[in-house]
């Protein structure tokens, strides 16, 4: 037998798939991630509650955490390139292995992206699963429907570091408030005086007094959101975990478009058809 030949079979057998634990514990997870996970030979979880690995560990034995590789000071990103190596080792190796991650597998998370990516361009079997993220939850929790006037999703740092135009006829969304303002990927949290640089930047948008939403998705079953509305002012001394999300609801009415709809109201002469627009209360 050449086992050279063989080796390199069993290699191209590996497989990896990134999945979503969803937000809330155990009743996010869907039935096609939950296979991923039994059937896995290897899973990777990037899970910081040590309770939710112990769940998890029910489903598969062999369950690895990736947090051990945060320390304090060292940057994010050399911990996620780490995460990518263990996890393509093992799919070289030829197993099959399956990376757990809270919410959507997708979403604020460098590495599953990343592996996915190296492991198609070697031959290997990739795939990621939509998950629950903390965005759905935040829909369902505050009661927006993305489809009435739009939501403007951005990390909170961007509004820092570059010069971004805000939609304030849309709701904006501001992720990753815990972080706000690192430069260095290394802290777990910035200090309160980021979040206030963050506030002064909204000003220039927003009014002192226009009303914000603190939101935290629950993690448990047993829990409900988190929701704080106050004064854009205020946000500074709101309560904070570094797990919240700041939503800031429209601050003006969407703008007719002129020019559109005089276009619009050509094509309908012609069509013979015609359309109420309006948004709904």
């Amino acid at each position: 037998m050449n086992t050279s030949l063989t080796t390199q079979n069993e290699k191209r057998r590996g497989s990896i798939a990134c999945v979503g634990m969803g937000i809330t514990l155990g009743s996010h997870l869907t039935p096609l991630s939950r296979s991923h996970i039994e059937q896995a030979d290897v899973v990777f979880a990037a899970l910081s509650d040590h309770v939710v690995e112990l769940w998890l560990k029910r489903l598969n034995p062999d369950v690895r955490s990736l947090q051990p590789y945060y320390k304090p000071g060292k940057s994010r990103m050399r911990t996620y390139r780490e995460w990518v190596q263990l996890m393509i080792a093992e799919v070289r190796a030829g197993k099959s292995v399956c990376a757990v991650f809270y919410g959507h597998p997708g979403i604020f998370a460098w590495s599953t992206h990343k592996v996915v990516e190296l492991a198609r361009a070697e031959g290997y079997k990739a795939h990621m699963e939509a998950g629950i993220s903390a965005e759905d939850c935040l829909y369902a929790d505050l009661g927006i429907d993305p489809g009435r006037v739009g939501c403007h999703h951005l990390e909170a740092s961007q509004l820092l570091f570059f010069e971004r135009n805000l939609d304030t006829t849309s709701h904006v969304i501001l992720w990753q408030l815990g972080v706000v303002g690192d430069r260095s990927l290394g802290r777990f949290r910035t200090p309160d005086a980021y979040r206030e640089l963050l506030v002064e930047r909204l000003r220039d948008d927003y009014a002192e007094d226009h009303e914000v939403i603190v939101y935290r998705a629950p993690t448990l079953p047993i829990e409900s959101a988190h929701v704080q509305r106050m004064p854009l002012k205020d946000f500074v001394n709101a309560q904070f975990t570094g797990q919240e999300t700041l939503v800031l609801p429209p601050a003006e009415a969407l703008k007719p478009n002129v020019v559109m709809r005089a276009r619009l109201d050509a094509l309908d002469a012609i069509h013979g058809t015609g359309a109420e627009v309006s948004v709904p209360a």
